[in-house]
């Protein structure tokens, strides 16, 4: 069964071509690779690659639909785009599908690397086996942390077909062990061998770095203990915490862990953000940045804006067209409300009534930075001109073979290494003070987007941001570790789940102006999961139906056990 299972791997591993030497090399003639010659380090890249930068279809439909805009990072529905803002908040099984088929089908990627380095492995290695435990650990709690419970006991064991649904308590014990038992075997080892045993360029995040991958587990360790604290259960929180902040954490920049995009390999192998940009013509695959996310940013001073953002396009004659559907009190209201993003962003306009009845206004051109109101409605996408909100910046939507830099993924990263530790001292864990860890994490969020370092210092010493003053600092830490995950929305998504912050997306839409907003399946809630995906309904019913008698009904408003 090992072997078979190997050589199903072995496959899976010449199926994918990504830029580095070995795998170039690989490819260049799959027939001369015999068995003997593929080491563990081949199945490094494609893990992590497969979580991160998964192929066009789930990132875009799982990642950018879904995920990204949950966390309230990225809008639709503006006039030319091909979807609403309600987008993904009435259900929809081919997005709901995309997502979930995402995570099922990296099942086989984890257990084969698992299986290949594990005791008694075909390449048993321990050193190998713990970062494949540590990615097993990154991917079951992005897994479980959108749909809930999940396989994770039973799965990956070719013997059960229909493995069970673990409680996310027993899941993220799971992971805690895991992390453990990773951290154990690496011990000071700083490499996983040498000659073909060393594990260099095909480690994207750690060109083979160990002690870098240990403190990559303890920050994730620190993190789903933090997640579950207060949850019905969760008895290893306080011993996971107080463990994870007396050993080392990502403390500098280079422990970064970040996934650089390739720009040469096929969208359906890995997939970024320019793949979706611009595949849909026109407007119509493009979307822009939330007003959450802008208002943070340019209220507080912080440079990060124009790492993140484009200023709005502007123009010179911006037509508002009045729909046949709308009367005039109806035009009237839906256009003053999007003239109020405007007035909030700062920014001034000139405004004029047309032969036809209709508003027109002249925007200065790549001036102003606006953030565009999350989840208006299909009938708002007439009013809310693409020229009038700012668009992601181009290091983020930059398309592939033109030599540009694109922005890596964020897998885990100092900054949020130092909220967390935040946070904790703020909820009484360890002996750091709280401000002084703070700080350090708005320094390192910085440097992550490249901000120079004078722009660094005038943010920290003249922010009303960069201090935690005795009031709302919970807030603020929240904030920033939100801030700090943009562009990974999964995890942006939980942070405004588990801690409310930005009060603004955790409070959802109920109760405001159905004329406006887009309510959906939550009836305005903001949601808190994903719905399971068909696959299971059709092959894993019975287990499938005693999660969700455990769990709550398979929609979006049902919480989670860690928001319980």
């Amino acid at each position: 069964m090992k072997l078979n299972k190997f050589l199903l791997a072995i496959v899976a591993v010449l199926g994918l071509t990504y830029c580095t030497s070995d795998f170039v090399d690989i490819n260049k003639d799959p027939n001369a690779v015999q068995g003997d010659q593929v080491t563990a380090k081949y199945f490094v890249t494609r893990a992590q690659v497969n979580l991160f930068a998964p192929d066009r279809y789930p990132y875009w439909r799982a990642q950018l639909i879904n995920a990204d805009r949950y966390a309230g990072m990225f809008c639709f529905g503006f006039a030319g785009s091909w979807w609403s803002d309600g987008l993904g908040y009435t259900y929809d099984p081919g997005y709901t599908d995309a997502a979930w088929d995402y995570y099922e089908g990296y099942n086989s990627t984890i257990d084969s690397y698992l299986e290949l380095t594990q005791p008694g492995g075909v390449q048993e290695n321990s050193l190998y086996y713990a970062t494949a435990l540590i990615m097993k650990s990154m991917f079951f709690q992005k897994f479980t942390d959108t749909f809930g419970e999940v396989p994770y006991s039973e799965s990956g064991n070719l013997d059960i077909l229909q493995p069970k649904f673990d409680m996310q308590a027993e899941i993220y014990h799971g992971i805690i062990n895991d992390l453990d038992k990773a951290m154990s075997l690496i011990g000071d080892a700083t490499k996983t061998g040498d000659g073909e045993l060393e594990l260099t360029s095909n480690d994207l995040f750690y060109n083979g770095d160990l002690q870098k991958w240990k403190k990559l587990a303890n920050t994730l360790k620190l993190k789903v203990a933090l997640r579950a604290r207060g949850a019905s259960g969760a008895s290893f929180v306080d011993q996971a915490i107080n463990e994870a902040l007396s050993a080392p954490l990502l403390s500098d920049e280079p422990d970064n862990a970040l996934l650089p995009k390739d720009n040469i390999i096929s969208q359906w192998n890995s997939s970024c953000y320019g793949d979706v940009w611009y595949n849909f013509g026109g407007l119509g695959s493009k979307w822009t940045v939330s007003q959450p996310l802008i208002d943070l940013l340019q209220k507080n001073g912080d440079p990060r804006l124009s790492k993140y953002a484009q200023p709005a396009a502007g123009g010179d004659t911006l037509t508002i067209p009045h729909p046949d559907s709308d009367d005039d009190a109806m035009y009237q209201k839906r256009k003053d409300f999007i003239l109020a993003a405007l007035d909030d962003a700062g920014a001034t306009y000139t405004e004029w009534t047309n032969g036809d009845g209709e508003t027109v206004l002249s925007l200065d051109k790549n001036k102003y930075y606006i953030g565009q109101p999350v989840r208006m409605n299909r009938f708002m996408m007439n009013y809310a001109r693409y020229e009038l909100f700012s668009s992601p910046a181009q290091y983020i939507i930059q398309a592939k073979n033109e030599g540009e830099p694109i922005a890596p993924e964020i897998v885990m990263t100092t900054a949020e290494s130092y909220f967390m530790q935040a946070q904790a001292a703020l909820d009484g864990y360890g002996s750091g003070d709280a401000n002084t860890l703070y700080r350090e994490g708005l320094r390192q969020a910085m440097l992550v987007w490249g901000v120079d370092q004078t722009d660094i210092d005038n943010f920290l010493a003249t922010s009303p941001m960069a201090n935690l003053d005795g009031s709302n600092d919970m807030e603020k830490v929240a904030e920033q570790r939100w801030l700090a995950n943009y562009t990974e929305g999964f995890e942006a998504w939980a942070v405004v789940r588990k801690l409310g912050y930005p009060a603004s997306l955790a409070q959802g839409v109920q109760g405001k102006d159905g004329d406006i907003y887009a309510m959906g399946d939550l009836d305005g809630l903001y949601p808190q999961r994903m719905r399971y995906g068909s696959s299971p309904y059709s092959t894993n019913n019975d287990n499938l139906q005693k999660a969700i008698t455990d769990q709550g009904p398979d929609v979006q408003a049902t919480k989670l056990w860690w928001e319980k």
